[in-house]
């Protein structure tokens, strides 16, 4: 495949969006909350984790847990046995109880709605920031960068880069900023409804057109 001038990766780029668009009208955050601190600590349970998993394990774990005091004002141990059932539970309620001590200490118990203040929470990195920006205040401050956003714009031809930063570096150059909280949305749904890691239904895929990597 020649090499694709960056005018054109846009142009193409703008009707995948659309595809996907029409595809799933209904795309959104599948992680389950009601407020912005719920957000935040499903966000932390999630990494290297699925959506439904944690999902089952905030369903009670919220029903506990209200605002960020009640986060710290038990011990370690119990917190940890409460999300045991999800990977690396141990460091992450931690971050949880870190992160909501800061909350309560600096921030009255609320979530903060800048990208610095929430990069300095313990366990919340730049996805995670851009989660709780683009979904709980929707402010579009970049794009959600997961594993399924950087294999699928990586198959898309849409970027070529190795690390999360790098490839959100590429995209926010390429994707309306309008569109950079959905975008993610858009591409974490059909990877996992139609672009499988190992199986890509290819045959039935709504953007097979405009895929160079399609079979």
């Amino acid at each position: 495949m020649p090499r694709e001038s960056q005018g054109a990766k846009r142009e193409r780029l703008g009707k995948i969006i659309a595809g996907l668009k029409r595809t799933y009208p209904e795309a959104h955050c599948e992680l389950n909350y009601r407020n912005p601190l719920q957000l935040m600590v499903a966000t932390i349970l999630s990494a290297q984790c699925t959506d439904k998993q944690v999902n089952i394990v905030t369903k009670d774990l919220f029903k506990k847990y209200k605002k960020a005091a009640d986060f710290t004002n038990v011990p370690l141990e119990e917190l940890q046995n409460d999300i045991r059932r999800i990977g690396l539970f141990r460091n992450k309620a931690k971050s949880i109880q870190n992160a909501c001590r800061t909350l309560a200490e600096h921030h009255k118990g609320k979530v903060p709605r800048t990208m610095p203040e929430l990069v300095a929470l313990a366990g919340v990195g730049r996805k995670t920031a851009n989660v709780i920006l683009g979904n709980a205040f929707g402010v579009n401050e970049g794009v959600v960068v997961d594993t399924h956003v950087a294999r699928l714009c990586e198959r898309l031809k849409i970027t070529s880069a190795k690390t999360p930063e790098k490839t959100e570096k590429d995209l926010v150059k390429l994707v309306p900023k309008e569109h950079w909280t959905m975008f993610s949305h858009w591409i974490i749904w059909h990877g996992r409804r139609r672009c499988d890691a190992r199986k890509p239904d290819c045959p039935d895929c709504e953007i097979h057109s405009l895929c160079p990597s399609a079979s």
